[in-house]
């Protein structure tokens, strides 16, 4: 994502090579990924993509990985149909281009994706993860939205939400020590704001050595040296959920 001290948006990172175990659905008026366990469950958790749009393979990766551990999982197109982010775009239009895709301003979206899990899919204990925009998102939903249990928010812009900490439910930010995009000052008022502020259960966690997408959109086999930072970030995010859905 953008930041102040540099103004061009994430870099796609390694794309991975994958189909997806679910399907897209209509889900009132936006479209969905949705993949479910193979044993029936009451649990769910909605996962929000970043600028790259719900079509990313990465993300669907994830969403997956989350099915694989017994949750339903749903990536709907939060952008509504808008265009999502390309590496080809100029990124000089980043900034104007954001702007009409606000990480605030999700909460229609969120009650119609809620009311499907609800009806159509049984779920009765949600939660709800994101990455970069999304992760801007999670902390957004985290602040105000009751019907969820749990977030984790991955490499999400501080930014957005700087002056808003006092969350309704346990939350879980992941940060990558060498991310570009949020710089680790952020990360450290962020922790002293949610120390001031924050009621309920969170954590804020810096991995070593990691840039901006490093929980999904590195490959282990590309960077192997990242490998075991990639898996604790996963397997963090997976244990985070297990402990309040």
């Amino acid at each position: 994502m953008a930041n102040e001290s540099r103004p061009c948006p994430c870099d796609i990172g390694d794309r991975f090579d994958y189909g997806g175990r679910g399907q897209e659905v209509e889900v009132g008026h936006i479209k969905a990924y949705v993949c479910k366990p193979s044993a029936s469950t009451d649990k769910a958790v909605i996962v929000i993509h970043d600028i790259f749009g719900w079509q990313l393979p990465n993300t669907r990766y994830i969403a997956d990985m989350l099915t694989t551990n017994g949750y339903i999982a749903i990536c709907p197109d939060f952008f509504v149909g808008q265009e999502a982010w390309k590496p080809s775009n100029d990124w000089a239009s980043f900034d104007d281009w954001v702007k009409t895709r606000d990480a605030g301003k999700i909460d229609k979206e969120v009650d119609v994706v809620l009311k499907y899990l609800k009806d159509q899919c049984g779920a009765k204990k949600i939660g709800v993860v994101g990455f970069c925009w999304g992760g801007a998102a999670v902390q957004h939903l985290m602040l105000k939205n009751p019907h969820l249990k749990t977030g984790v928010s991955l490499y999400g812009v501080i930014r957005r939400f700087e002056d808003k900490h006092s969350l309704l439910h346990p939350t879980f930010f992941i940060f990558g020590e060498k991310d570009d995009f949020i710089p680790l000052e952020q990360v450290t008022l962020l922790e002293q704001k949610l120390k001031q502020n924050c009621k309920v259960d969170y954590e804020v966690k810096i991995y070593p050595g990691q840039t901006h997408g490093f929980v999904h959109r590195k490959r282990e086999d590309i960077n192997p040296q990242d490998k075991p930072f990639i898996e604790e970030g996963r397997q963090d995010m997976i244990n985070w959920l297990n402990k309040y859905i």
